[in-house]
């Protein structure tokens, strides 16, 4: 399937005519179904994975009709409820790379959203930017996402999309202009606006309760950061407000890296602009590393060169292959912070928009505390002190408390997603 490119595939649905299609499990056979015979070498692909497909409920495709940008939808589990969870705009080179990040995303906002006590399932949207236009376009981009709005509002409300990498709250603005199920759009418009800032607080939590865990405090340390983007930057910030030691950070923007440098003139950090796949900031000398860019940095090739003791950051899937990596981070001794624990208050803070908003909101503070049992802080040490005691890897442990909770259903509304999906099947949404 790497063989598979992105635009060969596109080429094919223009050759047939096919402007939506999907890949649906069926429950009584437990198989992936194409909607279209041409395309079942993908549900076969599916239907042969172990790694990332985990009876991913549906994953919807739509190609637009201008800039042909290939957008999906991917639900993973909808007991809690509706999935929910970002739209991603980014660059893949091969069909293989775009399904196994939407399933991996789609997988891990399950995980996220039960672990955060949000009645929510999971789900991820993604979108395979067209390199012969310029990403930054603003016909082009207002096209784009006006377009994937229309794909949200044909699915009838069993995936609610938010902010991801490579979305504005601008774009935002541009899906609600075609769809309802969204949240994270602009404040002016009655919604939370961007969720980075509290996403970075939630990490930070995530750090302490790994050093409180060794029975350290965050005072003095170093910490490494790659990426300086929405998130990184206010981490940056938290970081030097808990008078850390010292911050390195990288990004492979050169303006932000600037902007960033001069915000912090006055305090200890280095940073640097790298290259796409330089991945030397994972390298560094420091006490916690934080992954806060692309994900399945945590791999065969980086982990025996990484010299951090703790692994906590913003960036989702940080694992490439959640068993095998997790193992080898144990076995080197890093004490690992799964992603979905600590970088929930993005969705905490734009979920439940539909229900207004109070200042100092406690529905959303509680997450930040250390008193409330379901806490990052708190669900951050119950799993590190279950993963000591039973020997398995930390991630491992995390899933299974997340995977028990993402098979409650919802109180009110039960599976009413799935049932969503069988009627978009029944009807043949594709045409």
């Amino acid at each position: 399937m790497k063989d598979f490119k992105t635009q060969k595939l596109i080429g094919l649905l223009k050759e047939n005519k096919i402007k939506r299609f999907h890949l649906v499990y069926n429950q009584k056979t437990g198989k992936v179904e194409a909607s279209h015979n041409v395309l079942q070498n993908l549900a076969d692909f599916i239907n042969q994975d172990t790694r990332d497909f985990e009876e991913h409920e549906g994953m919807f495709f739509q190609l637009t009709d201008k800039y042909d940008v290939l957008q999906g939808a991917f639900v993973h589990r909808t007991k809690r409820g509706q999935a929910a969870g970002g739209v991603r705009f980014w660059q893949y080179d091969n069909v293989e790379d775009f399904l196994r990040d939407g399933m991996r995303l789609g997988k891990g906002m399950t995980h996220k959203n039960a672990m955060a006590g949000l009645w929510w399932g999971g789900g991820k949207g993604v979108m395979v930017h067209n390199p012969k236009f310029d990403k930054n376009d603003k016909d082009y981009r207002e096209y784009v996402y006006t377009e994937y709005g229309k794909l949200l509002t044909s699915l009838k409300g069993c995936y609610v999309t938010a902010e991801d990498v490579g979305t504005s709250v601008e774009d935002m603005a541009n899906i609600y202009k075609t769809t309802r199920f969204t949240t994270c759009i602009p404040e002016n418009l009655g919604g939370s606006g961007n969720p980075s800032e509290p996403t970075s607080r939630g990490v930070l939590s995530g750090m302490e309760a790994a050093l409180a865990f060794l029975g350290e405090t965050i005072e003095g340390k170093t910490v490494a950061v790659q990426g300086m983007g929405h998130v990184a930057e206010p981490l940056i910030y938290h970081l030097f407000s808990k008078n850390v030691g010292k911050v390195i950070a990288s990004d492979i923007n050169a303006d932000v890296v600037k902007a960033v440098k001069e915000r912090f003139a006055d305090k200890n950090l280095v940073a640097r602009v790298t290259e796409i796949g330089d991945d030397s900031i994972l390298f560094e000398e420091c006490d916690v590393l934080a992954p806060c860019a692309v994900g399945a940095i945590l791999n065969d090739n980086t982990i025996p060169k990484i010299k951090a003791r703790i692994i906590c950051g913003a960036a989702n899937n940080q694992l490439e292959n959640h068993d095998k990596h997790d193992k080898a981070l144990v076995e080197k001794g890093i004490l690992y912070v799964p992603d979905f624990l600590t970088n929930r208050m993005g969705i905490v803070n734009c979920a439940n928009e539909q229900y207004g908003y109070v200042n100092n909101d406690d529905f959303i503070e509680r997450h930040l505390e250390k008193e409330w049992d379901f806490s990052v802080y708190k669900s951050t040490l119950f799993v590190l002190k279950e993963a000591k005691e039973t020997g398995e890897g930390v991630s491992k442990v995390a899933i299974r408390q997340a995977t028990d909770l993402s098979m409650q259903l919802h109180p009110i509304f039960g599976h009413r997603s799935q049932k969503i999906i069988d009627s978009l099947v029944a009807v043949k949404w594709f045409e």
